[in-house]
């Protein structure tokens, strides 16, 4: 089995990722979702899925958090609990998970949003560890059909914080849009014009094909 770094900083890695979503979630009371977005676009997340040990093994999820969200210090302690919370279990299972997949974050979290695996942590968090992988491979494929607006972008070199800074449509708009939880078919003609204007293509090239024929 091909990992994406060595095993043996796969334990703290879960670790120090499952800390950072915990006192990122819990201590700084952010949501989830803007929590691994600003993991996902930060070059942190790609030195983590890479195993660059000083992410992945040199320090404390507290501070991981504060390197993501470019802080020297926060007014709050840089403490870690022995009690993992649901919060915890997330960024666990996905660093074991992207450890595993060797997929980025940006494809594991476009497939499955942080509050979507928050929300399987009742139901799978005592189960074998197969069985949530089983679920993060099947919605990455069924993500694997790319949107029409993820394919313009690829096209374009472009990520998605790239395309919202050059369009000025918020991340997370791009992101539920690509993701298809948001029918980009039914977004307001002045966001779909910004987006193809970044994109130098036509509003109808960005539209989803419906119906008998749609490829």
């Amino acid at each position: 089995m091909i990992t994406a770094y060595s095993d043996l900083y796969i334990d703290d890695a879960t670790r120090i990722l499952g800390d950072a979503f915990d006192w990122a979630c819990n201590t700084l009371e952010m949501n989830i979702d803007e929590f691994a977005d600003r993991f996902t676009i930060s070059y942190i997340s790609k030195q983590f899925a890479i195993g660059n040990p000083t992410y992945v093994a040199g320090m404390t999820g507290c501070e991981l958090v504060l390197k993501i969200l470019d802080l020297e210090t926060v007014d709050k302690e840089l403490v870690m609990y022995l009690d993992k919370s649901p919060e915890y279990w997330v960024g666990y299972i996905s660093a074991y998970y992207q450890w595993y997949s060797n997929e980025s974050f940006s494809t594991i979290y476009d497939a499955i949003p942080a509050s979507s695996i928050l929300d399987m942590y009742k139901l799978y968090h005592e189960m074998d560890i197969t069985q949530s992988f089983n679920v993060f491979t099947q919605e990455i494929r069924n993500k694997n059909t790319a949107t029409r607006l993820s394919m313009y972008r690829h096209l374009m070199g472009l990520s998605q914080s790239e395309l919202s800074r050059e369009s000025g449509v918020p991340l997370r708009q791009i992101q539920l849009f690509e993701q298809r939880q948001r029918d980009i078919n039914n977004a307001k003609l002045s966001t779909v014009y910004m987006l193809s204007k970044a994109l130098n293509c036509s509003v109808e090239q960005l539209f989803e094909k419906t119906g008998p024929g749609s490829s």
